[in-house]
Protein backbone atom coordinates (compact mmCIF):
# COMPACT_ATOMS: atom_id res chain seq x y z
CA UNK A 1 0.00 0.00 0.00
CA UNK A 2 2.51 2.25 0.55
CA UNK A 3 3.32 2.22 -3.58
CA UNK A 4 0.53 2.97 -4.50
CA UNK A 5 -1.78 6.11 -3.99
CA UNK A 6 -5.32 5.96 -4.93
CA UNK A 7 -6.88 8.10 -8.04
CA UNK A 8 -10.46 8.86 -9.17
CA UNK A 9 -11.95 9.11 -12.37
CA UNK A 10 -15.06 9.38 -13.79
CA UNK A 11 -15.60 5.45 -13.73
CA UNK A 12 -14.42 5.89 -9.73
CA UNK A 13 -11.29 5.28 -7.79
CA UNK A 14 -7.74 3.07 -8.86
CA UNK A 15 -4.84 2.47 -7.53
CA UNK A 16 -1.65 4.17 -9.32
CA UNK A 17 1.77 3.82 -8.49
CA UNK A 18 2.57 6.52 -6.01
CA UNK A 19 5.37 8.23 -8.33
CA UNK A 20 3.81 7.80 -11.53
CA UNK A 21 3.02 11.24 -13.35
CA UNK A 22 -0.27 10.00 -14.84
CA UNK A 23 -3.77 8.75 -13.03
CA UNK A 24 -6.75 6.41 -12.89
CA UNK A 25 -7.24 6.58 -17.03
CA UNK A 26 -3.91 6.02 -18.12
CA UNK A 27 -3.58 3.01 -15.52
CA UNK A 28 -6.86 1.77 -16.89
CA UNK A 29 -5.33 1.36 -19.96
CA UNK A 30 -2.05 -0.45 -18.54
CA UNK A 31 -4.58 -2.61 -17.13
CA UNK A 32 -6.75 -3.08 -19.85
CA UNK A 33 -4.69 -3.75 -23.11
CA UNK A 34 -1.46 -5.73 -21.96
CA UNK A 35 -1.03 -6.99 -25.93
CA UNK A 36 2.12 -5.99 -27.36
CA UNK A 37 4.60 -4.75 -25.23
CA UNK A 38 4.97 -1.98 -27.80
CA UNK A 39 4.43 1.52 -26.75
CA UNK A 40 3.48 4.89 -29.16
CA UNK A 41 6.75 5.70 -31.06
CA UNK A 42 8.86 8.41 -28.84
CA UNK A 43 8.85 10.93 -32.02
CA UNK A 44 4.60 10.37 -31.41
CA UNK A 45 4.79 11.27 -27.75
CA UNK A 46 7.04 14.46 -28.30
CA UNK A 47 4.65 15.48 -30.81
CA UNK A 48 1.80 14.89 -29.21
CA UNK A 49 4.01 17.20 -26.37
CA UNK A 50 3.88 20.04 -29.06
CA UNK A 51 0.45 19.70 -29.59
CA UNK A 52 -0.58 19.94 -26.09
CA UNK A 53 2.18 23.20 -25.65
CA UNK A 54 -0.06 24.42 -29.20
CA UNK A 55 -2.58 24.30 -27.70
CA UNK A 56 -2.21 25.94 -24.13
CA UNK A 57 -0.72 28.84 -25.99
CA UNK A 58 -3.63 29.66 -28.11
CA UNK A 59 -6.14 28.82 -25.29
CA UNK A 60 -4.67 31.48 -23.46
CA UNK A 61 -4.63 33.95 -26.55
CA UNK A 62 -8.30 33.39 -26.72
CA UNK A 63 -8.99 33.51 -22.83
CA UNK A 64 -10.03 30.24 -22.60
CA UNK A 65 -7.24 29.48 -19.62
CA UNK A 66 -5.45 31.52 -17.32
CA UNK A 67 -2.09 33.31 -18.97
CA UNK A 68 -0.05 31.22 -15.61
CA UNK A 69 -2.18 27.92 -16.38
CA UNK A 70 -1.14 28.37 -19.64
CA UNK A 71 2.42 28.89 -18.60
CA UNK A 72 2.65 25.85 -16.67
CA UNK A 73 1.66 23.52 -19.26
CA UNK A 74 4.02 24.85 -21.52
CA UNK A 75 6.67 24.70 -19.31
CA UNK A 76 5.77 21.39 -18.38
CA UNK A 77 6.00 19.88 -21.76
CA UNK A 78 9.44 21.67 -22.30
CA UNK A 79 10.59 19.56 -18.84
CA UNK A 80 8.97 16.41 -20.38
CA UNK A 81 11.05 17.05 -23.27
CA UNK A 82 14.31 17.73 -21.38
CA UNK A 83 13.49 14.25 -19.82
CA UNK A 84 15.58 11.18 -20.69
CA UNK A 85 13.31 9.06 -18.90
CA UNK A 86 10.72 10.72 -21.43
CA UNK A 87 9.25 7.42 -22.13
CA UNK A 88 8.58 5.98 -18.73
CA UNK A 89 5.63 8.67 -18.59
CA UNK A 90 4.06 7.01 -21.34
CA UNK A 91 3.02 3.05 -20.99
CA UNK A 92 0.58 3.03 -23.18
CA UNK A 93 0.37 -0.27 -25.60
CA UNK A 94 -0.29 0.77 -29.78
CA UNK A 95 -3.64 -1.42 -29.37
CA UNK A 96 -5.61 0.35 -27.56
CA UNK A 97 -8.69 2.36 -27.63
CA UNK A 98 -8.83 2.85 -31.73
CA UNK A 99 -8.99 6.76 -31.11
CA UNK A 100 -6.00 6.75 -29.08
CA UNK A 101 -7.95 7.96 -26.37
CA UNK A 102 -6.04 6.44 -23.94
CA UNK A 103 -2.57 8.13 -25.27
CA UNK A 104 -4.34 11.21 -25.52
CA UNK A 105 -5.50 11.09 -21.82
CA UNK A 106 -1.76 10.29 -20.85
CA UNK A 107 -0.30 12.95 -21.68
CA UNK A 108 -3.26 15.08 -20.54
CA UNK A 109 -2.83 13.17 -17.09
CA UNK A 110 1.01 13.54 -16.93
CA UNK A 111 0.77 17.31 -17.83
CA UNK A 112 -1.71 18.50 -15.34
CA UNK A 113 0.07 17.15 -12.98
CA UNK A 114 3.47 18.46 -13.17
CA UNK A 115 1.47 21.77 -14.70
CA UNK A 116 -0.56 22.09 -11.53
CA UNK A 117 3.17 21.54 -9.42
CA UNK A 118 4.46 24.38 -11.29
CA UNK A 119 1.17 26.86 -11.24
CA UNK A 120 0.22 26.09 -7.46
CA UNK A 121 -2.91 25.09 -8.34
CA UNK A 122 -4.57 22.36 -9.50
CA UNK A 123 -5.09 22.23 -13.55
CA UNK A 124 -7.07 19.95 -14.63
CA UNK A 125 -6.43 17.22 -17.00
CA UNK A 126 -9.78 17.63 -18.96
CA UNK A 127 -10.84 21.03 -18.28
CA UNK A 128 -7.41 22.74 -18.92
CA UNK A 129 -4.83 20.70 -20.45
CA UNK A 130 -7.74 19.14 -22.76
CA UNK A 131 -9.54 22.59 -23.48
CA UNK A 132 -10.99 23.18 -26.52
CA UNK A 133 -9.87 19.41 -27.98
CA UNK A 134 -11.30 15.99 -28.27
CA UNK A 135 -8.77 12.72 -28.79
CA UNK A 136 -10.54 12.75 -32.04
CA UNK A 137 -8.78 15.66 -33.11
CA UNK A 138 -5.68 15.40 -31.01
CA UNK A 139 -4.53 11.91 -32.06
CA UNK A 140 -5.50 12.58 -36.25
CA UNK A 141 -3.51 15.86 -35.63
CA UNK A 142 -0.57 14.41 -33.91
CA UNK A 143 0.01 11.55 -36.99
CA UNK A 144 0.11 14.59 -39.21
CA UNK A 145 2.54 16.39 -36.86
CA UNK A 146 4.89 13.48 -36.25
CA UNK A 147 5.21 12.70 -39.68
CA UNK A 148 5.78 16.07 -41.20
CA UNK A 149 8.35 16.45 -38.34
CA UNK A 150 10.06 12.77 -39.43
CA UNK A 151 9.98 14.14 -42.95
CA UNK A 152 11.07 17.25 -42.32
CA UNK A 153 13.84 16.12 -40.18
CA UNK A 154 15.16 12.76 -40.96
CA UNK A 155 13.71 11.29 -43.51
CA UNK A 156 14.13 13.85 -46.65
CA UNK A 157 17.82 14.72 -45.36
CA UNK A 158 18.62 10.73 -45.07
CA UNK A 159 17.48 10.22 -48.38
CA UNK A 160 19.59 13.44 -49.75
CA UNK A 161 22.76 11.99 -48.32
CA UNK A 162 21.89 8.79 -50.12
CA UNK A 163 21.00 11.03 -53.50
CA UNK A 164 24.58 12.51 -52.60
CA UNK A 165 26.50 9.61 -51.74
CA UNK A 166 25.57 7.45 -54.69
CA UNK A 167 26.15 10.25 -57.35
CA UNK A 168 29.67 11.35 -55.61
CA UNK A 169 30.55 7.70 -56.17
CA UNK A 170 29.40 7.66 -59.53
CA UNK A 171 31.73 10.71 -60.41
CA UNK A 172 34.84 8.19 -59.05
CA UNK A 173 33.83 5.44 -60.96
CA UNK A 174 32.66 7.07 -64.47
CA UNK A 175 35.66 5.42 -66.06
CA UNK A 176 34.34 1.40 -65.51
CA UNK A 177 32.57 -0.33 -68.25
CA UNK A 178 30.51 -2.89 -67.19
CA UNK A 179 28.01 -5.42 -68.99
CA UNK A 180 24.48 -4.64 -68.77
CA UNK A 181 22.01 -7.39 -67.54
CA UNK A 182 18.23 -7.65 -68.83
CA UNK A 183 16.72 -10.28 -67.55
CA UNK A 184 19.54 -11.13 -65.69
CA UNK A 185 21.04 -11.91 -68.97
CA UNK A 186 24.31 -10.46 -71.20
CA UNK A 187 23.15 -7.55 -72.35
CA UNK A 188 24.71 -4.10 -73.82
CA UNK A 189 27.40 -2.63 -72.08
CA UNK A 190 27.12 0.33 -69.29
CA UNK A 191 29.30 2.64 -67.93
CA UNK A 192 28.91 1.83 -64.44
CA UNK A 193 28.56 5.02 -63.11
CA UNK A 194 25.14 4.63 -65.46
CA UNK A 195 24.00 2.06 -63.12
CA UNK A 196 24.54 4.12 -60.26
CA UNK A 197 22.67 7.55 -61.83
CA UNK A 198 19.93 5.35 -62.31
CA UNK A 199 19.54 4.56 -58.58
CA UNK A 200 20.08 8.06 -57.81
CA UNK A 201 17.36 9.02 -60.12
CA UNK A 202 14.75 6.15 -58.36
CA UNK A 203 15.57 8.10 -55.08
CA UNK A 204 15.26 11.67 -56.01
CA UNK A 205 11.78 10.58 -57.32
CA UNK A 206 10.60 9.11 -54.36
CA UNK A 207 12.09 12.72 -52.51
CA UNK A 208 10.13 14.93 -55.07
CA UNK A 209 6.96 12.55 -54.60
CA UNK A 210 7.50 13.17 -50.35
CA UNK A 211 7.87 16.73 -50.77
CA UNK A 212 4.57 16.75 -52.93
CA UNK A 213 2.75 15.22 -49.75
CA UNK A 214 4.02 17.57 -47.32
CA UNK A 215 1.31 20.19 -48.09
CA UNK A 216 -1.42 17.83 -47.25
CA UNK A 217 0.77 16.47 -44.41
CA UNK A 218 1.02 20.06 -42.56
CA UNK A 219 -3.20 20.12 -43.00
CA UNK A 220 -4.50 19.54 -39.14
CA UNK A 221 -7.84 18.01 -37.46
CA UNK A 222 -7.26 20.52 -34.53
CA UNK A 223 -10.01 22.11 -33.84
CA UNK A 224 -12.99 19.08 -34.72
CA UNK A 225 -13.14 18.09 -31.22
CA UNK A 226 -15.43 15.03 -31.17
CA UNK A 227 -17.02 14.85 -34.62
CA UNK A 228 -15.83 17.64 -36.94
CA UNK A 229 -18.45 20.16 -35.49
CA UNK A 230 -16.15 21.56 -33.49
CA UNK A 231 -18.05 21.53 -30.42
CA UNK A 232 -16.50 23.64 -27.22
CA UNK A 233 -13.88 25.07 -28.93
CA UNK A 234 -12.82 28.52 -29.57
CA UNK A 235 -14.14 29.48 -33.05
CA UNK A 236 -10.58 31.02 -33.56
CA UNK A 237 -8.52 28.01 -31.80
CA UNK A 238 -7.97 26.20 -34.93
CA UNK A 239 -6.16 29.55 -36.43
CA UNK A 240 -4.34 30.35 -33.18
CA UNK A 241 -3.19 26.53 -32.69
CA UNK A 242 -1.77 25.83 -35.89
CA UNK A 243 0.31 29.32 -35.91
CA UNK A 244 1.82 28.50 -32.71
CA UNK A 245 2.14 24.62 -34.22
CA UNK A 246 4.23 26.58 -36.61
CA UNK A 247 5.74 29.16 -34.38
CA UNK A 248 6.94 26.31 -32.14
CA UNK A 249 8.67 23.72 -35.40
CA UNK A 250 9.11 26.13 -38.58
CA UNK A 251 6.86 24.19 -40.56
CA UNK A 252 3.75 25.98 -41.82
CA UNK A 253 0.91 23.95 -39.98
CA UNK A 254 -2.51 25.36 -40.83
CA UNK A 255 -6.46 23.84 -40.23
CA UNK A 256 -8.15 21.49 -42.84
CA UNK A 257 -10.14 22.86 -44.83
CA UNK A 258 -12.90 20.00 -44.01
CA UNK A 259 -12.47 18.89 -40.04
CA UNK A 260 -14.65 15.90 -40.83
CA UNK A 261 -12.66 14.73 -43.86
CA UNK A 262 -9.46 14.58 -41.16
CA UNK A 263 -11.32 13.07 -37.99
CA UNK A 264 -13.39 10.06 -40.18
CA UNK A 265 -10.59 9.07 -42.69
CA UNK A 266 -6.26 8.59 -42.48
CA UNK A 267 -6.55 8.79 -46.61
CA UNK A 268 -3.31 11.41 -46.55
CA UNK A 269 -1.75 8.72 -43.94
CA UNK A 270 -2.75 5.90 -46.39
CA UNK A 271 -1.12 8.33 -49.08
CA UNK A 272 2.13 8.77 -47.59
CA UNK A 273 2.67 4.80 -46.48
CA UNK A 274 1.79 4.28 -50.38
CA UNK A 275 5.13 6.58 -50.81
CA UNK A 276 7.18 5.03 -47.81
CA UNK A 277 6.06 1.87 -49.96
CA UNK A 278 7.94 2.87 -53.26
CA UNK A 279 10.80 4.36 -51.29
CA UNK A 280 11.18 0.28 -49.60
CA UNK A 281 10.61 -1.00 -52.93
CA UNK A 282 14.00 1.30 -54.33
CA UNK A 283 15.53 0.30 -51.55
CA UNK A 284 15.43 -3.36 -52.25
CA UNK A 285 16.42 -2.59 -55.95
CA UNK A 286 19.53 -0.80 -55.18
CA UNK A 287 20.32 -3.26 -52.39
CA UNK A 288 19.34 -6.66 -54.81
CA UNK A 289 21.38 -4.75 -57.35
CA UNK A 290 24.44 -4.61 -55.10
CA UNK A 291 24.65 -8.03 -54.11
CA UNK A 292 24.57 -8.90 -57.58
CA UNK A 293 27.64 -7.03 -58.30
CA UNK A 294 29.22 -8.01 -55.15
CA UNK A 295 28.53 -11.86 -55.54
CA UNK A 296 31.08 -14.49 -55.61
CA UNK A 297 34.08 -13.25 -55.34
CA UNK A 298 35.24 -16.51 -57.70
CA UNK A 299 31.83 -18.17 -58.48
CA UNK A 300 29.59 -14.90 -58.93
CA UNK A 301 29.71 -11.85 -61.11
CA UNK A 302 32.47 -10.45 -58.75
CA UNK A 303 32.26 -6.88 -60.09
CA UNK A 304 32.71 -5.11 -57.26
CA UNK A 305 33.72 -5.93 -53.43
CA UNK A 306 31.46 -4.43 -50.64
CA UNK A 307 33.02 -3.54 -47.60
CA UNK A 308 33.91 -6.00 -45.09
CA UNK A 309 32.20 -5.32 -41.91
CA UNK A 310 31.69 -9.04 -39.77
CA UNK A 311 32.33 -12.38 -40.83
CA UNK A 312 29.67 -13.90 -43.05
CA UNK A 313 29.42 -17.51 -41.50
CA UNK A 314 29.83 -19.32 -38.14
CA UNK A 315 31.10 -22.34 -40.11
CA UNK A 316 33.11 -20.82 -43.70
CA UNK A 317 36.19 -19.32 -42.41
CA UNK A 318 36.81 -16.43 -44.22
CA UNK A 319 33.24 -16.00 -45.59
CA UNK A 320 32.20 -12.16 -46.11
CA UNK A 321 28.64 -11.34 -46.73
CA UNK A 322 27.01 -8.63 -47.98
CA UNK A 323 24.94 -7.72 -44.89
CA UNK A 324 24.19 -3.99 -45.31
CA UNK A 325 22.01 -4.38 -48.26
CA UNK A 326 20.86 -7.29 -46.58
CA UNK A 327 19.75 -4.94 -44.17
CA UNK A 328 18.11 -2.81 -46.59
CA UNK A 329 16.15 -5.21 -48.32
CA UNK A 330 14.96 -6.36 -44.89
CA UNK A 331 14.05 -3.11 -44.06
CA UNK A 332 11.84 -3.15 -47.18
CA UNK A 333 9.99 -5.90 -46.79
CA UNK A 334 9.09 -4.41 -43.32
CA UNK A 335 7.72 -1.03 -44.68
CA UNK A 336 6.09 -3.14 -47.28
CA UNK A 337 4.14 -4.73 -44.38
CA UNK A 338 3.64 -1.33 -42.45
CA UNK A 339 1.72 -0.04 -45.26
CA UNK A 340 -0.59 -3.23 -45.66
CA UNK A 341 -1.60 -2.79 -42.34
CA UNK A 342 -1.90 1.20 -42.74
CA UNK A 343 -4.14 0.51 -45.46
CA UNK A 344 -6.30 -1.91 -43.90
CA UNK A 345 -6.21 0.48 -40.90
CA UNK A 346 -7.25 3.67 -43.29
CA UNK A 347 -10.71 1.68 -44.20
CA UNK A 348 -11.55 1.56 -40.88
CA UNK A 349 -12.88 4.93 -40.79
CA UNK A 350 -16.69 4.55 -39.42
CA UNK A 351 -19.00 7.44 -40.08
CA UNK A 352 -17.51 10.19 -37.92
CA UNK A 353 -13.86 8.52 -36.78
CA UNK A 354 -11.18 5.99 -37.48
CA UNK A 355 -10.93 3.99 -35.08
CA UNK A 356 -7.61 2.27 -35.89
CA UNK A 357 -5.61 5.45 -35.24
CA UNK A 358 -2.50 4.21 -32.97
CA UNK A 359 -1.47 1.57 -35.34
CA UNK A 360 -1.42 4.67 -38.14
CA UNK A 361 0.79 5.94 -36.05
CA UNK A 362 2.71 3.17 -34.86
CA UNK A 363 3.38 1.66 -38.24
CA UNK A 364 3.77 5.40 -40.33
CA UNK A 365 6.58 6.45 -38.13
CA UNK A 366 8.39 3.06 -37.75
CA UNK A 367 8.64 2.94 -41.47
CA UNK A 368 9.74 6.74 -41.77
CA UNK A 369 12.51 5.91 -39.01
CA UNK A 370 13.93 2.41 -40.73
CA UNK A 371 13.91 3.75 -44.42
CA UNK A 372 15.91 6.83 -42.52
CA UNK A 373 18.41 4.79 -41.09
CA UNK A 374 18.95 2.33 -43.49
CA UNK A 375 19.34 5.20 -46.44
CA UNK A 376 22.19 6.54 -44.41
CA UNK A 377 24.04 2.80 -43.81
CA UNK A 378 23.29 2.19 -47.65
CA UNK A 379 25.00 5.99 -48.89
CA UNK A 380 28.38 5.15 -46.00
CA UNK A 381 28.82 1.50 -45.81
CA UNK A 382 27.71 -0.02 -49.13
CA UNK A 383 27.99 2.41 -51.47
CA UNK A 384 30.65 5.06 -50.84
CA UNK A 385 33.52 2.34 -49.22
CA UNK A 386 32.48 -0.25 -52.29
CA UNK A 387 36.07 -1.18 -54.51
CA UNK A 388 35.87 -1.89 -58.58
CA UNK A 389 37.04 -5.15 -59.87
CA UNK A 390 38.19 -3.93 -63.12
CA UNK A 391 39.93 -7.27 -63.96
CA UNK A 392 36.27 -8.85 -64.06
CA UNK A 393 34.51 -6.06 -65.60
CA UNK A 394 36.77 -6.31 -68.80
CA UNK A 395 36.89 -10.37 -68.97
CA UNK A 396 33.17 -10.33 -69.05
CA UNK A 397 32.83 -7.61 -71.43
CA UNK A 398 35.52 -9.02 -73.97
CA UNK A 399 33.66 -12.47 -74.19
CA UNK A 400 30.14 -10.87 -74.44
CA UNK A 401 28.51 -11.78 -77.78
CA UNK A 402 25.27 -8.98 -77.25
CA UNK A 403 28.34 -6.53 -78.53
CA UNK A 404 27.08 -7.82 -81.99
CA UNK A 405 23.99 -5.28 -81.86
CA UNK A 406 26.14 -2.48 -83.21
CA UNK A 407 26.63 -4.32 -86.18
CA UNK A 408 22.94 -4.55 -86.84
CA UNK A 409 22.34 -1.44 -88.82
CA UNK A 410 25.58 -2.15 -91.04
CA UNK A 411 25.27 -6.60 -91.65
CA UNK A 412 21.18 -6.84 -90.35
CA UNK A 413 19.71 -8.57 -87.46
CA UNK A 414 19.88 -12.25 -89.00
CA UNK A 415 23.33 -12.12 -89.67
CA UNK A 416 24.33 -10.53 -86.18
CA UNK A 417 22.64 -13.04 -84.54
CA UNK A 418 24.92 -15.80 -86.22
CA UNK A 419 27.79 -14.23 -85.34
CA UNK A 420 26.92 -14.08 -81.67
CA UNK A 421 25.36 -17.52 -81.28
CA UNK A 422 28.85 -18.66 -82.80
CA UNK A 423 31.03 -16.08 -80.45
CA UNK A 424 29.22 -17.54 -77.89
CA UNK A 425 29.43 -21.39 -78.75
CA UNK A 426 32.95 -21.16 -79.40
CA UNK A 427 33.35 -19.04 -76.49
CA UNK A 428 35.53 -16.45 -78.65
CA UNK A 429 35.63 -12.73 -78.76
CA UNK A 430 33.07 -11.32 -80.90
CA UNK A 431 35.15 -8.82 -82.91
CA UNK A 432 36.97 -11.77 -84.13
CA UNK A 433 34.21 -14.11 -85.29
CA UNK A 434 32.71 -10.88 -87.14
CA UNK A 435 36.18 -10.67 -88.66
CA UNK A 436 35.77 -13.99 -89.99
CA UNK A 437 32.00 -13.44 -91.06
CA UNK A 438 31.74 -10.43 -92.89
CA UNK A 439 34.28 -8.28 -94.92
CA UNK A 440 34.29 -5.31 -92.49
CA UNK A 441 37.98 -4.45 -91.71
CA UNK A 442 39.56 -5.27 -88.42
CA UNK A 443 39.74 -1.55 -87.19
CA UNK A 444 35.93 -0.95 -88.03
CA UNK A 445 35.11 -3.40 -86.01
CA UNK A 446 36.93 -2.58 -83.31
CA UNK A 447 35.85 0.83 -83.47
CA UNK A 448 31.95 -0.31 -83.69
CA UNK A 449 32.21 -2.50 -80.90
CA UNK A 450 33.96 -0.36 -78.72
CA UNK A 451 32.32 -1.22 -75.73
CA UNK A 452 32.96 2.58 -73.97
CA UNK A 453 31.77 4.26 -77.40
CA UNK A 454 28.47 1.88 -76.71
CA UNK A 455 27.91 3.47 -73.17
CA UNK A 456 26.87 7.05 -74.71
CA UNK A 457 23.44 6.64 -76.49
CA UNK A 458 22.07 7.44 -73.30
CA UNK A 459 22.06 10.55 -70.60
Amino acid sequence: MENVRVEQDSMGTLEVAADALYAAQTQRAINNFPVSGLRMPESFIRALLLVKAAAARANVRLEQIPVGMGAAIQDAVNSLQADPDLMSHFPVDVFQTGSGTSSNMNANEVLANLASQLYGAPVGANDHVNCGQSSNDVIPTTIHVSAALALENRLIPALQHLVDGIRDKAQTVEHHIKTGRTHLMDAMPVRLSQSLESWAGQVEQNIHRLTDLQPALQTLAQGGTAVGTGINAHPDFAKEFSSALANKTGIQFQPATNFFTHIGSQDIAVSLSGQLKAIAVSIIKISNDLRWMNSGPLAGLGEIELEALQPGSSIMPGKVNPVIPEAAAMVGAQVIGNDAAITIAGQSGNFELNVMLPLVAHNLLSSIELLANVSVLLADKAIASFTVNEKSLEAALTRNPILVTALNPVIGYEKAAKIAKQAYAEGRPIVDVAEENTDIPRDELERLLDPEKLTFGGI
